[in-house]
């Protein structure tokens, strides 16, 4: 029976891992796979370096204690760019692990178009934090500039999650 690990990432605690677990362990066991772990971590994709949970992926797939990674989307592996991304799919081939994309079903098709599209994706990733942190940037500035001030109003409860 083939294994393989899940790898789930949210960039805050005010985030949950819960969109994306349970339909990857959905299709592990529809693909009769054997769980040897889940890995989930609530931090930044920017912040390499700083993904424990990553690190121990990357240490239990040396090992050979699994023969696939299932993730939600390539972004949640890392947003730093096309090199990043194609390291650590390098890394993953190296120890003989496949990484599989539940929203980039072409990660499972074969030849070397997918190297191609795992620097795309990387790319693409960088290019989506970016233009958000630019956007947030932007409206910092502006409500400092009108001398508004940002946050719920006061009074205002803050909402929560059940």
């Amino acid at each position: 029976m083939d294994r393989c690990a899940i790898y789930c990432r949210v960039s805050t605690d005010e985030q949950t891992v819960d969109n994306q677990a349970p339909v990857l362990t959905d299709l592990a066991n529809r693909r009769g796979w054997e769980i040897a772990g889940i890995y989930t971590e609530e931090v930044s994709a920017w912040k390499a370096g700083h993904q424990a949970e990553l690190a121990q992926l990357f240490e239990d797939a040396r090992k050979g204690k699994f023969s696939y990674v299932l993730v939600w989307a390539l972004d949640r592996l890392s947003r730093e760019g096309s090199l990043a991304i194609l390291q650590m799919i390098d890394r993953f081939k190296k120890y003989g692990v496949r990484v599989i994309s539940y929203q980039e079903g072409w990660t499972e098709a074969p030849g070397e178009l997918a190297e191609v599209m795992f620097a795309m994706v990387g790319w693409v990733a960088k290019n989506e934090s970016q233009r958000r942190s630019e956007r947030t940037k932007a409206g910092m500035a502006r409500i400092k500039e009108t001398g508004s001030r940002s946050g719920l109003p006061v009074g205002r409860p803050k909402k929560v999650r059940l």
